[in-house]
């Protein structure tokens, strides 16, 4: 009896030690997760899991950042204009939402008749075909009609489908992105809920930058047919 509980505590205490390498390694280096909307849709698409690389704008202390503010071991480095980013919603941080950083601390921003305007410059863009988006697309979009562009993004080149008719919010005056603070937007402009509805990004809230996508699956549900996209495995965001 003895021997069977030394050998039950020391195998209990290696899986504990192997439990918490894991789900430390998750809090600080990488966590994967899955798209359930269509708000960054042709970039990801809904049934798309990501792998998000968390320690893009530093390095965090293991689940520092579970009920609080996150604690960096390293510097935090903002991000980039034309990145994904995943971040806890500002409005319910049991949420996590994914968007692109449109503008940085600082940057003026406004919206003119869908075009975004940073710093007084309009992003740089040019219409693109949408045939093998709208090939693809989501159930719930197939019936719109889209414009397709192309964008540039800082460093990122990104394609944006918005409506062919007017949306929700297509004009917004120019404002100031605050010192800490983020301005986000999805690729699916006109079916996003982002920065336009509900604010900033506050820097603190920001889990990391999502990477790639390594599966996508939609599961059949009401209207929507199961679908399988082994060709998306790899996709780079």
């Amino acid at each position: 009896m003895k021997i069977f509980n030394k050998n039950f505590i020391k195998e209990a205490k290696s899986l504990m030690i192997i439990a918490a390498a894991v789900f430390s390694f998750r809090s600080m280096c990488f966590e994967p997760f899955r798209i359930p909307s269509g708000s960054m849709i042709p970039t990801i698409k809904i049934g798309d899991f990501i792998l998000v690389n968390k320690m893009s704008y530093g390095v965090k202390m293991p689940f520092s950042d579970l009920f609080t503010d996150p604690i960096y071991i390293s510097k935090f480095k903002s991000p980039e204009r034309g990145d994904v980013i995943v971040f806890k919603y500002p409005k319910d941080p049991s949420f996590n939402y994914i968007k692109r950083v449109i503008g940085i601390p600082g940057d003026e921003i406004q919206i003119i008749d869908k075009v975004v305007y940073v710093n007084k410059m309009p992003l740089p863009h040019h219409a693109v075909s949408g045939d093998k988006f709208m090939e693809d697309m989501d159930f719930k979009f197939k019936n719109e009609r889209f414009n397709f562009s192309e964008y540039e993004i800082g460093k990122h080149k990104a394609v944006i489908q918005t409506l062919n008719r007017p949306g929700t919010i297509d004009n917004v005056s120019a404002f100031v992105v605050p010192e800490g603070k983020y301005f986000v937007m999805g690729d699916n402009r006109d079916f996003s809920a982002d920065s336009r509805y509900w604010g900033f990004v506050p820097a603190e809230n920001i889990k990391g930058k999502a990477m790639f996508v390594w599966f996508s699956m939609v599961f059949p549900f009401g209207d929507d047919p199961f679908k399988f996209r082994p060709r998306r495995t790899g996709t780079v965001i």
